[in-house]
């Protein structure tokens, strides 16, 4: 049975930039430092980042939402929650109640990363953020206006805590720790990678990447279509690179949990079983030499050797396409 909304914890729609006459703000009342951010040093040229970078979800960053996620369909919750809103603005309460007052944005939605990161993104919702949070579910609506709108902060803040460098004057070496960075953020919240699909590129965090991303092409006398387009190549390299990595993964998952009870030398026939037929076939010449050099392409240790191998490749391309003239400008 769905809760009694309480009209003393009315919510506030994020999607507007400006709180209207008719309804309480929210942002005065938010913490400015929560104890889970964490600072992170630049990330040097060809070193993958072990420590993760945290963006704080701001409420400044209402201005830069696109407009069109407005017209999404409605939390019918939160459509009754800004009516008692509206109501409570008429009686003179401006502010949200104390249990309301005691969260702020940032930490429901690092608190909801937290969950999707444990059990996938499908086990978010705003009943189990406030329980995660011991919170009522209504006070949520006074900072978050549905979970679709969470959702979108989620994925907004991975990109956040992927934030490009500043421009160093190396194109090359901006573009290279940019895309080490945004492959490392992916790993540690491996749900993202499929859900981003489902959702448009419309945050604020992402605007701010692109334009960093963006400068550090400022110099080499590229028209902004062609910078625009070294950026995607760049970016659809890291997340194809990441969707093949974390298939690996689960297929060592899966074949751990498949052999899970089996004994290992029963577990090796069988392997050694299908390589043979591999090799007595007569079809596959090339992987025949490829397993008598022990080659193994899906090995995890030579991950960040084979990703970076690609990514060298792609920049060298990139490199090889650019005017013949590129001074850099100060």
């Amino acid at each position: 049975m769905e809760p009694e909304v309480s009209p003393a914890e009315p919510a506030v729609s994020p999607v507007k930039s400006e709180a209207s006459p008719a309804e309480p703000a929210v942002s005065s009342v938010e913490p400015e430092v929560l104890p889970m951010k964490s600072e992170m040093s630049p990330v040097e040229p060809g070193v993958r980042s072990t420590e993760p970078r945290v963006s704080p979800v701001e409420p400044e960053d209402e201005d830069f939402w696109a407009p069109f996620l407005a017209y999404r369909p409605g939390d019918r919750r939160a459509e009754r929650l800004r009516a008692h809103a509206r109501e409570d603005a008429k009686r003179g309460q401006r502010h949200p109640p104390r249990r309301a007052a005691a969260l702020s944005r940032d930490e429901i939605v690092r608190t909801a990363i937290a969950v999707a990161d444990a059990e996938g993104a499908e086990a978010v919702n705003m009943r189990r953020i406030a329980r995660e949070l011991g919170s009522g579910t209504m006070s949520l609506y006074w900072h978050v206006a549905s979970k679709d709108e969470l959702l979108d902060m989620m994925i907004d803040a991975i990109v956040g805590d992927a934030q490009a460098p500043e421009s160093s004057g190396d194109w090359r070496a901006d573009l290279r720790a940019g895309a080490c960075t945004t492959r490392d953020a992916l790993h540690r919240h491996q749900w993202a990678v499929n859900f981003m699909s489902t959702r448009p590129p419309a945050g604020p965090k992402m605007l701010r990447n692109l334009e960093r991303s963006l400068g550090a092409l400022d110099g080499l006398g590229l028209d902004k279509a062609t910078a625009l387009t070294i950026l995607m190549a760049v970016g659809t390299y890291v997340l194809g690179a990441v969707l093949r990595e974390q298939q690996e993964a689960n297929s060592e998952r899966y074949m751990a949990e498949l052999f899970g009870d089996v004994p290992e030398a029963e577990k090796q026939a069988v392997i050694q079983e299908f390589v043979q037929r591999i090799r007595t076939s007569g079809h596959f010449p090339r992987m025949v030499a490829m397993l008598d050099e022990g080659v193994d392409p899906d090995a995890a240790e030579t991950r960040d050797e084979r990703f970076e191998f690609g990514l060298d490749c792609l920049l060298d391309g990139i490199a090889a396409r650019l005017p013949a003239h590129t001074p850099r400008t100060d």
